[in-house]
């Protein structure tokens, strides 16, 4: 029974003085081997050898050279044999006597991926089902003096599950079949298990169904008392003060009095310090210590303030003598979800905040080769990009704090999903109660972050029963009962299993029953109300202008597809020809089951020039992925107040491939991720050109009025100016509003479409910050001029300058890895820009490998 206790409450005898808890890592001399059973199918793991933990079966056996690296070529169908095979673990825990006289000696795996068995010196001590949680048993009955062996069997999860899912008549629909013939379409495993989606293949990931111990292992050894969990609470926010609550759970062994001590070091330094006696019993323990702290400074998110954090450490203390401690990051700041009248959005410190961002996959289908570099590199380049909101979407796993620790102090926004990717849940009230011990463990692992501002109940799950096709015809096919069955399943788990996890755990921050919602307020994923995603455009091959038709309240989910750089192609396909559907670049599209690079070639033809090689191929994609996100970003801005949120789908990839990322896997940007650095800027002109007419919109993020000036410029290609007018004007703070509506006469006279251009710019102290190029026409049917490129080197330092129009140039380093700090960008005629190159390679191969494309005729070196 859980107790809250304020003070003791009685006199108990004194016990004798506990001693501190000590913890024995574990992630070191663990070697793995196939199950003996599965050894005669792949004697090439029969023996026992070298494995990492954290860490998985096949990224050991890829490190090892026993199987193809599965990002390489096409590799993948080479590793399917291991997430269908069975696997052993093992390693040596040497226990002192003094260890063995310890009162508790509990053995910790933070993450076991998934149907695993724990046996330590042959005794049965664990059974794991769920790849989400963290698993803790009491060991002191099977250890012994001297060396101790842990062994962990994996069961193969598709093998485990098969069986039951094949005597269905109708298994609950998941989200993508296999390509590799281990599952029958239609009838798949995943919904069924707590592990992460992705690694059951995704339209832009593999299908490498990972097996491991998958988290950090220990051993603690306590007596008397323990820190279980540790939460910090705001109960209220003034400029004059912060009254916050540190909410430990503590492991009691016997009732003894104990001091908790609560020390909080601010920002600037200063200490404050409280103290309260309480009284533990045996068992779980409610321990809450009230802290103020005067004049607070607010975490704030990116563009809207600093970043100041507190660090509180809880430690337990037994008559002076401390005994455990855990200490958490935190940040000051109020959270709520605009709600009015069907909208959606995000109020920090009572600030409307508009969230421009995007969507966050997995880093890596391998989880443990994750680094913080890589984190850092991906969230640094969102920041960079003026980006101030990240989702972490829902078919992946929970990140490690050191992912919220960077954006902490970044200000970056986290909308946090619970990891459901999109099947219809298991209505069993078991399955809720696995998922119930995970969202409690994760929420209050990670709720002391302020970088979170929401915890979503997953991604499509809700939307996906309620719209789509499949969904629908399940429900036909099990019944009236089965179907109110699995459907009242799903609202308990998500309207009340996860909401009351963040609730009790995280009462600061807003539960959304899902990503879209309304929750459970009206139909879900409209214009109307809640969340949207809209994949009208690339999915259903509509033209990118349909991302202007209408203003959603708040769009969480839209994308558009692009090549990575030809270094990262070159780098997973190898020397050779290629082509858009070459076997390996099909095997790296994961769109249609490989056949997405026809939906690349479909929008191309649609609007822009046919490639002149692959080459160009790669540089024509990523410009169209720009100018389609670009399109429908600043729409969504300049549609502010009734939508306050664009993020795109997505940032990252979880492996080098096509895909709709703006960042490759190897954290080289493409030319989406550069617009989004000038769609995203504080302030913004936007120019929607339709039916004719061009209405220009001004946007600024700012708290505070901005005085500024904007124009527009009709041209021909050579920048003869047709006509023009510019206007001063003051920016509201936190706004966006229509500064004109301009007829294609009044902009452009008689001035052939093919020929002429405008320019729209806002301009701020005389700076330009914005600027949108109006075109009448798609640029396939533009009459661009050979823009008259020249490129003048100085170090690693490049000044390009344009003749006469260039659209969408790129600076292309071919088969060179090299970043130049801007790129995709539009030059007027006679216009120049410097370029600082960032790469390994000396600037003399730059200078030979630079190749500049635009949209015009041919490009030159």
């Amino acid at each position: 029974m859980t107790r809250w206790i304020l003070l003791a409450a009685a006199a108990l005898p004194l016990p004798a003085l506990a001693a501190p808890k000590t913890v024995v890592t574990l992630d070191r001399g663990w070697q793995l081997r196939i199950d003996p059973a599965d050894a005669r199918a792949h004697p090439i793991a029969a023996a026992w050898r070298a494995a990492t933990v954290p860490g998985s079966v096949q990224s050991d056996l890829v490190a090892h050279g026993s199987v193809p690296d599965p990002y390489k070529g096409t590799n993948e169908a080479a590793i399917q044999w291991v997430g269908l095979s069975g696997w052993q673990y093992r390693t040596t825990l040497e226990a002192t006597a003094a260890m063995l006289a310890r009162d508790h000696l509990d053995l910790v795996f933070d993450g076991l991926d998934t149907f695993a068995d724990v046996r330590v010196n042959g005794a049965p001590l664990l059974s794991s089902d769920n790849a989400h949680r963290r698993w803790r048993i009491d060991a002191k009955r099977a250890l012994r003096l001297g060396a101790n062996e842990i062994l962990v069997t994996l069961k193969s999860p598709i093998r485990t599950l098969q069986p039951m899912v094949l005597a269905q008549k109708n298994p609950l629909p998941g989200e993508y079949d296999s390509a590799f013939g281990d599952e029958p379409k239609g009838r798949q495993t995943s919904p069924y298990i707590r592990k992460p989606k992705y690694h059951y293949g995704w339209d832009w990931g593999p299908r490498i169904v990972t097996i491991g111990v998958s988290g950090a292992v220990r051993l603690e050894a306590w007596d008397d008392a323990r820190i279980a969990t540790l939460r910090i609470e705001q109960e209220a926010l003034t400029d004059a003060e912060a009254r916050l609550s540190a909410r430990l759970d503590v492991a009691g062994d016997t009732a003894r009095r104990i001091d908790v001590r609560i020390d909080v070091t601010g920002p600037d330094g200063r200490r404050i310090r409280a103290v309260r006696q309480v009284a533990v019993a045996g068992g779980a323990n409610a321990v809450s210590v009230p802290i103020n702290i005067a004049r607070p400074q607010r975490w704030q998110p990116v563009g809207y303030g600093t970043q100041p954090l507190y660090t509180v450490t809880a430690t337990l203390m037994d008559r002076g003598k401390a005994i455990d401690s855990a200490t958490r990051r935190t940040g000051l700041r109020t959270v709520e979800l605009i709600r009015d009248q069907g909208g959606f959005g995000f109020r920090i410190n009572g600030t409307p905040v508009f969230a421009k961002g995007a969507n966050l996959i997995p880093f890596d289908t391998f989880a443990n080769r994750v680094t913080p570099a890589q984190m850092r590199t991906v969230l640094q380049g969102a920041r960079d990009a003026n980006m101030n909101m990240i989702r972490v979407w829902g078919g992946g796993y929970y990140l490690d704090d050191a992912f919220y620790d960077t954006a902490d102090a970044m200000g970056l926004m986290i909308w946090q999903d619970f990891m459901f990717g999109g099947a219809v849940t298991p209505p069993d009230a078991a399955f809720r109660d696995t998922v119930r011990v995970e969202a409690e463990q994760q929420v209050a692992r990670l709720q002391a972050h302020p970088s979170i501002v929401l915890w979503a109940g997953g991604n499509e799950v809700l939307s996906g029963w309620e719209n789509w096709s499949d969904r629908k015809a399940f429900k036909l096919a099990v019944g009236a009962n089965e179907q109110e069955r699995i459907g009242a399943g799903m609202a308990v788990l998500f309207d009340r299993t996860l909401r009351q996890a963040v609730t009790v755990n995280d009462p600061d921050v807003p539960y959304w029953p899902g990503s879209p919602s309304t929750d459970y307020d009206g139909p879900v994923d409209t214009d109307a109300q809640g969340d949207r995603h809209f994949w009208d455009v690339w999915s259903g091959s509509k033209p990118i202008e349909r991302y202007t038709d209408s203003c959603p309240r708040f769009m969480s989910e839209y994308g558009f597809q692009g090549m990575p750089d030809l270094a990262t192609i070159r780098d997973f396909a190898g020397p050779g020809a290629l082509s858009a559907n070459s076997a390996v670049m099909k095997a790296h599209q994961k769109f249609l089951a490989g056949e997405g690079n026809d939906r690349i070639l479909f929008y191309l033809k649609q609007y822009y020039r046919a490639p002149r090689d692959f080459a160009d191929l790669v540089y024509l994609s990523q410009a169209m992925q720009a100018d389609a996100i670009r399109l429908g970003a600043l729409h969504h801005r300049a549609c502010r107040p009734v939508t306050m949120g664009s993020l795109y789908w997505q940032i990252n990839d979880v492996w080098p491939a096509v895909s709709w990322s703006s960042i490759d896997w190897y954290g080289r940007w493409k030319l989406l991720h550069y617009a989004a650095r000038r769609f995203y800027a504080p302030q913004a002109i936007v120019a929607e050109h339709k039916d004719g007419a061009t209405r220009i919109a001004l946007v600024s993020d700012a708290t505070r009025p901005i005085a500024a000036r904007w124009r527009w410029r009709a041209m021909d290609m050579a920048g003869r100016v047709l006509k023009e007018s510019s206007a001063a004007v003051t920016l509201p703070p936190l706004s966006a509003g229509d500064a004109a509506t301009l007829s294609d006469a009044g902009m452009f006279g008689t001035a052939d479409p093919k020929a002429s251009f405008a320019v729209a710019e806002l301009l701020i102290d005389d700076r330009t910050v914005s600027r949108a190029i109006v075109e009448r026409l798609a640029p396939k049917d533009m009459a661009y001029p050979a823009p008259g490129l020249t490129a003048r080197w100085d170090g690693k330092r490049v000044t390009i300058t344009a003749a006469r129009l260039a659209r969408a140039v790129m600076l292309d380093f071919g088969e060179v890895a090299a970043q130049p700090a801007e790129d995709g960008f539009d030059l007027l005629p006679g216009e120049s820009i410097a370029i600082d190159v960032t790469s390994d390679a000396a600037p003399a191969t730059l200078a030979t490998a630079l190749h500049l494309r635009t949209l015009g005729p041919e490009d030159i070196r």
